[in-house]
């Protein structure tokens, strides 16, 4: 059977996508319907539905999810200006791919209040 969820499909190189890093836990590329000037989308390489689907398993490439945060920011020059890491689970919260990502947004002031 063909994975046709789109990460998956990225993680795979099966699906073009400018990817910014990668390694065996965590792919990083950047979104292509950007809302800010640095958009990167981080993702587990394990598919994990949604937030409400992790397990005790899943604590560590969690926080390897905030830690590549940190290093792309670095490497887009946005760390010290600042960024904003979002993740949204569920249909109120537009979570459009069944797949838990982090979008990274930076290089620009952000707007308050959110949603």
């Amino acid at each position: 059977m063909i994975n046709k969820c789109t990460f998956c499909q990225i993680i795979a190189g099966d699906r073009p996508s400018e990817i910014v890093y990668q390694d065996d836990q965590i792919t990083a590329f950047r979104d292509i319907h950007p809302a800010a000037p640095s958009h990167i989308l981080i993702v587990p390489n394990k598919h994990i539905s949604a937030i409400t689907e992790l397990d005790s398993v899943d604590e560590k490439i969690m926080g390897q999810l905030f830690t590549t945060a940190r290093q792309i920011a670095e490497h887009e020059g946005i760390q010290d200006s600042g960024f904003r890491l979002i993740i949204n689970t569920g249909p109120d919260a537009n979570q459009t791919i069944p797949h838990v990502h982090m979008h990274l947004l930076g290089g620009q002031p952000m707007r308050y209040p959110m949603g």
